[in-house]
């Protein structure tokens, strides 16, 4: 499985209107080739480099498995209709939905990993959960996995 966005390659700066900074849009994404068998996708966002240890910017899950991109600006709604009910849910912020990047002024170069799940079934997990709820939710179910990594400094 391979995971793109038009907005910016791998380990290449997310542009600002994609941070904290600018209009704090979602970027778009794109996959292809999951696996036979997939079902549903979950999308998780973080940041290692974080001053208090890794931040979360993003938890989606339950994106239908004929799915194949991510338009910009998702809202940052508990529920996504438009996406085929998928289910967003709390960023260290805490607030639902994506927050972009927005790493302390002067603190260096940030890693932004985007990873997308494929799993073999859609998940029964409320909105609004944290990470660790939802990486429990996934265990046992993630048929792959693909990994986008964008960087960004203040």
């Amino acid at each position: 499985m391979k995971l793109e966005s038009p907005a910016f390659a791998d380990g290449e700066r997310i542009p600002k209107e994609y941070t904290g900074e600018g209009q704090d849009l979602s970027p778009p994404f794109e996959w292809t080739d999951p696996p036979e068998g997939t079902k549903a996708f979950a999308l998780i966002c973080d940041d290692p480099d974080a001053p208090r240890g890794t931040w979360d910017h993003w938890l989606l899950w339950n994106l239908p498995g004929a799915l194949r991109q991510l338009p910009e600006g998702v809202p940052t709604t508990r529920t996504l209709p438009d996406l085929g009910g998928a289910v967003q849910g709390a960023n260290s912020w805490p607030k639902i939905g994506y927050g972009g990047p927005m790493p302390p002024p002067g603190h260096g170069t940030h890693h932004y990993h985007f990873v997308l799940y494929a799993l073999d079934a859609a998940l029964d997990l409320k909105p609004g959960a944290a990470k660790a709820a939802l990486q429990k939710a996934m265990k046992g179910r993630v048929l792959a996995e693909a990994r986008l990594m964008g960087t960004y400094s203040r």
